[in-house]
Parts: C-alpha cells; structure tokens; sequence
C-alpha cells in the first residue's frame, strides 16, 4: 500500500491566472432573462432555457477565460431548470472553460456548510470552479466555503463592494473602517494565510472579491486597496451596465492585472447566431487587453 498522500489539486487562483493569461480578462455572464430568450425567438421555457444556455457556451467557451450563468435565472424554472443548470457546468467542464455560479449563497452553520457542499464539493451535480457568496451575516460565517473551496481547488467571490444604489447604505457605513473595507481586508488576510499554508508562489489566491465597474470613487473615498489582496476580482458592470475598459483601468489602477470583467447582456445581445457571439465576445475580450 502506498504511503504518498493524495496530490493537492492545482489552486483556483493559478487555473485563473492561466485561463486570464492564454484567454484575456473577460468573462461572459450566461444570463436567460425572458426578454433575451424572446430576442433570440426561444420559449420562455426549459427547452428555451436549455438552448440559449447550451449555445451561449459554445459560442463563448473558446474565447473567454470564465462563463457566470446567473443562478437565479435557472431556479425560476424549478427543478427542470437546475438540471439544465447542472447539465451547463458539466458541458463546461468538458469544454475546458472555468465557471462562476452567480449564486450569492450566504447562511449560517450547517446551512452555509450544505451551501458550500452543493457548489464546490467534488462530485457534487452542481459543483462549479466558483461560487459568489454574500458575507453579509459575518465574513466568518463563510468558513465552511472557504475551507472547502480550497481543499478541493476551487474558488469563491465574496461580495465587497457592488455599485447598486443601496448598495452603499450598508457597504460604505464607518467611512474609513467601513464595512466593505473589513471584508476586503478579511480576503487579504484569508488569502495570505492560504498561501502560508502551502507555500505557493504569489499569485491569485482562492478567495476573490466581486467589485462594481461603477463604483466610481468608492474606493478611493473607503480607503480600499485591492491591489494588495492577491484577490481575483470580479467586476460586474461592464459593458451594457456603463463602463468601459478605460473606466475600469482606471477604477482598479495597480490590482488591473487581478481582473476578471464580466459581461452579459452587452453579449447575449448578439445571439442567436453562434459566429455573432463569439465575435461580440472576441471583441469585448480585445477592448480589455
């Protein structure tokens, strides 16, 4: 019998990197709002949802370093739409393409526990490369996501700071202490331990940040400096939502390099044809480099 132990899978934060490297800093969101479905002449239906899924990746997956299906937009069909759901990250999966499930899961205990199985355990149907994740009951509360995630090599985005109007009601309380800069500085810290832990290389840790490309001087104001997190960041709000590779230049400043800009509508919109996405995509992807 052997007594090597089993090999560590390779970190999220270095299959990102690779994936941001060889494919650029885009990532496409698979988003099936109704109205998208009906642009492209689909049902409003699972078979509808099925196939604008099905042919958003195929488009998509060669071009992009990550897909980010919306959660949200599968539940709303019930069983039937998780299993399309499931059968999306399995595709990609085999496509090669590393996946975001946009489910913003935050809880307590066994709950957050049961949240974190479902979405990064190995083997689980809905296991995905990451997980969006609220810290919103305490960043602590996370925990059982975080270890998960990086024994399995698998990653999560935390939400720190989003550029929803009322986003800033809770996110920016206590000025310079505010609360989007404690969980920013929880993932610094989370990543600094984990990086301790296996003496990697310095890089892209397993715990990313989801930032608005519309904060606009948040940052700055909070006194928040991403670019010392080794944080992945996830910046929602390109382009259909407003801004532009220049903006986001700007916004991140030294922490560019960590950024994985996402785009959906801005896409989608140049569905059904499969040649149309994946040139809207190549362009977007192009804007960013």
């Amino acid at each position: 019998m052997s007594s090597l132990a089993p090999a560590r899978p390779e970190p999220f934060g270095a299959r990102l990197a690779a994936a941001m490297a060889e494919r650029g800093q885009l990532c496409a969101g698979i988003d099936p709002h109704p109205g998208l479905l009906a642009a492209w002449g689909l049902g409003d239906d699972v078979d509808g949802l099925r196939s604008f899924s099905l042919a958003a990746l195929e488009a998509f997956a060669p071009v992009v370093a990550a897909i980010k299906p919306q959660v949200a937009l599968f539940e709303r069909y019930g069983s039937a739409g998780i299993a399309v759901l499931e059968e999306l990250l399995a595709s990609a999966r085999g496509a090669g393409v590393l996946t975001i499930a946009d489910a913003k899961r935050g809880d307590i205990g066994s709950t957050m526990a049961a949240y974190a199985e479902a979405w990064l355990r190995d083997g689980s149907p809905l296991a995905a490369d990451s997980v969006t994740l609220s810290p919103y009951l305490g960043f602590e509360s996370l925990r059982p996501a975080l270890d998960l995630a990086e024994a399995t090599g698998r990653g999560v985005f935390v939400l720190g700071l989003t550029s929803n109007p009322e986003g800033a009601s809770v996110q920016h309380v206590g000025g310079d202490r505010s609360v989007a800069r404690g969980i920013v500085d929880a993932v610094r810290a989370e990543n600094v331990a984990a990086a301790q832990r296996t003496d990697a290389v310095p890089g892209l840790g397993h715990t990313g940040l989801v930032i608005g490309a519309t904060v606009g001087e948040a940052l700055e104001r909070l006194g928040i400096d991403l670019g010392t997190t080794a944080a992945p960041i996830l910046a929602p709000g390109f382009g259909a939502q407003g801004a532009t590779a220049e903006d986001l230049r700007v916004l991140f400043d030294t922490a560019w390099p960590q950024v994985l800009a996402t785009s959906s509508r801005g896409l989608l919109a140049a569905g059904p044809d499969g040649s149309a996405l994946r040139a809207a995509a190549e362009r977007t992807r192009d804007a960013l480099a």
